[in-house]
């Protein structure tokens, strides 16, 4: 009895079911009989599934050894079944996984030939000429007449900014100026004056000398006929002598004094000329405080803030030549002997290569990093854009008869490698490959492979467990 509606009995060799109110009888057809029983039970409210094994000659229920020997016989062959299945699943991943599409891989053969060796470096495009225009004065941007991207001329007015402070700097040494001239002039008259009178007095004090000695002569010439004295013949010496001493004395005088007057003359002149310098310096700078275009070319920046203050150095303008370009070049500093001004040197932007010469080199390490400039051969090549970035192979020496394959993403350095090589026609077999010298094309193979080999340079990651790999067409 299962809940009262359904009436299972057993009697005398046959079973019947009661419902409500009405009795069916059954006979079994066979020596056993396994009925299946599904009864809803609301004792625990769940649903259970009850099997009874009825024997015709018994009349009684199979053991529950019986019964556990038989669900453990339909487990096993259920069990036996998934188990199958499962591993014939494994095994088509597996093979699904060790085999790739021909189309999908890239592939390089051996060749012996010429490699020209190469250290890779990576660049920038920028203009081949390129200005800063920074303001030389402290002042304020009045009026902005350019603007970015503009195309401008040589002379063409950029920006004003306000000069009235400046300008009026000026305009005092301008008069400064002047003064200074009419004061040079006034020393070189005056010098000229000292220097006249101190002639005139050396000439005064010669003929004095040349009266002197006439007066010498003539006391002694009295002295000799007795009509002199000795004490007058002695005081006409003495004043002789005096005489040639003070001559002597406004001659040396003279001449120091115009040494003197020509120092100080040629000081004075100096300063002029100082001055001069500063006054040109101040006029230069009152002419590039007018803000102009130096060349034709791309005003690639300005600012355009009117009204800002801006004071001396501040950058206002940068004007560049967009037709023409090089590179700017960096490379890590265990190659600084390798890269030489004179250099040559490959830039490549994608499948473009142009042709460059190293121009100079940065002797300082910077994070580890030295630059260089490239000046290209085809400096107005169409591909050539501002900012772009490019890579820069820089030649460093030719090797002939080398055994080499294709240069791909697979090639890091010198050393090691584990490459797919094809072996036959469906086949991809691992082998261990020593690479050695590159440049952008071609890397160098030092073993591991032979002339008409055939080898996958394209990402062999997914198979970098896998020794062989079938291919499929």
């Amino acid at each position: 009895m299962c809940n009262g509606s359904v009436i299972f009995l057993v009697k005398n060799g046959r079973y019947m079911f009661k419902t409500g109110q009405s009795v069916r009888y059954r006979t079994p057809s066979e020596e056993g009989l396994l009925l299946d029983i599904n009864c809803l039970s609301f004792w625990h409210g769940c649903c259970f599934r009850k099997s009874v094994m009825i024997d015709k000659n018994m009349d009684r229920e199979i053991s529950k050894e019986e019964q556990r020997r038989i669900r453990n016989k339909r487990l096993i062959r259920y069990g036996g079944i998934g188990a199958g299945c499962v591993i014939l699943l494994v095994g088509l991943f597996s093979w699904m996984r060790s085999s790739v599409k021909e189309r999908a891989l890239v592939f390089s053969e051996v060749t012996r030939g010429t490699l020209e060796v190469s250290v890779s470096a990576s660049g920038k495009v920028v203009p081949a000429f390129e200005e800063i225009i920074n303001t030389p004065i402290h002042s304020r941007i009045v009026e902005v007449y350019e603007k970015g991207g503009d195309s401008v001329e040589i002379g063409t007015p950029l920006l004003k900014l306000d000069l009235q402070s400046t300008e009026t700097g000026y305009k005092k040494l301008q008069d400064e100026d002047q003064m200074k001239r009419y004061q040079l002039e006034q020393l070189k008259i005056n010098n000229q004056t000292y220097l006249s009178d101190l002639e005139m007095k050396v000439k005064v004090s010669a003929m004095k000398l040349n009266r002197m000695k006439a007066e010498l002569r003539n006391e002694q010439y009295l002295d000799s006929l007795g009509s002199g004295t000795t004490d007058r013949v002695r005081q006409a010496e003495l004043n002789f002598q005096t005489g040639k001493l003070e001559l002597e004395q406004l001659r040396q005088q003279l001449a120091n004094e115009r040494k003197v007057k020509a120092a100080d003359l040629k000081v004075k002149e100096l300063e002029y000329e100082i001055f001069r310098k500063e006054m040109a310096e101040m006029k230069r700078t009152l002419e590039d405080a007018q803000i102009r275009s130096p060349r034709k070319a791309i005003l690639t920046y300005i600012n355009d803030q009117v009204g800002a203050q801006v004071t001396e150095g501040t950058r206002l303008a940068v004007i560049s030549d967009l037709s023409h370009f090089k590179v700017e070049a960096e490379i890590a500093d265990t190659y600084a002997d390798q890269v030489v001004a004179g250099g040559r040197a490959i830039v490549k932007i994608g499948n473009e290569k142009l042709e460059g010469q190293i121009s100079s080199v940065t002797p300082l390490s910077k994070n580890g990093m030295i630059s260089f400039i490239v000046q290209l051969a085809n400096d107005h090549h169409r591909r050539l854009r501002s900012g772009l970035k490019v890579d820069v192979y820089v030649m460093n020496a030719v090797k002939e008869g080398v055994l080499r394959i294709d240069n791909a993403s697979y090639y890091v350095g010198k050393g090691e490698y584990e490459l797919f090589v094809r072996d036959g026609k469906n086949e991809l077999v691992k082998r261990k490959v020593q690479l050695g010298d590159s440049n952008f094309e071609y890397v160098e193979v030092l073993s591991g492979l032979q002339p008409g080999d055939r080898v996958v340079v394209s990402d062999m990651k997914d198979f970098r467990n896998k020794r062989k790999v079938r291919l499929v067409h």
